[in-house]
């Protein structure tokens, strides 16, 4: 005290000091904003976006054709192509730990449902027996695939070229 007296100078109060910083973090905030407007490109328009203007007011698509049809989905069995319902199971070690897995498998010729519903329980099945010490990493996840590559591969006798990988993720 008997400094501030002597030197007459007054330090800074609370009110002026939370004032000033709330400025410049308004500053910097709207700084922050202008550059990205500037910089980071518009966003895309979606497909569906884009195909509902190019759509006439019929509500035909011009590129579907004369049939109207519209593009198939990757997953159908016109294309091989049959997606699994997803796989939710516990795993061996330690049980506490979940996984959930969706998985595509892709046929030679016409795809067979009942066999891709075997192969469906044979993954669940398999999927509870895996330890979280077996799959980390991206070494265990390859093994993982080539274990249930070849798993389908024994079931279907052939029938079945690939097993993909939709999502997988472990809780």
């Amino acid at each position: 005290m008997a400094d501030e007296e002597q030197t007459g100078e007054k330090k800074p109060s609370l009110v002026v000091t939370l004032g000033a910083i709330a400025v410049l973090t308004l500053l910097a905030g709207g700084g922050g904003w202008l550059v990205g407007n500037v910089l980071a490109p518009p966003p895309a328009e979606s497909k569906a976006e884009e195909v509902a203007k190019a759509t006439p007011a019929g509500g035909k698509d011009a590129s579907a054709g004369e049939a109207g049809q519209e593009v198939p989905h990757i997953s159908t069995e016109a294309n091989g192509i049959v997606m699994l319902d997803p796989i939710t199971s516990n795993l061996a070690y330690p049980s506490d730990n979940r996984v959930r897995l969706e998985v595509a498998l892709m046929f030679k010729g016409t795809p067979d449902v009942i066999l891709a519903e075997e192969i469906h329980q044979d993954i669940l099945a398999y999927m509870r027996t895996v330890s979280l010490q077996q799959v980390q990493g991206p070494r265990g996840f390859q093994y993982l695939r080539e274990d249930l590559q070849e798993r389908v591969d024994l079931r279907s006798e052939g029938r079945v070229t690939n097993v993909m990988f939709r999502t997988f993720v472990i809780e």
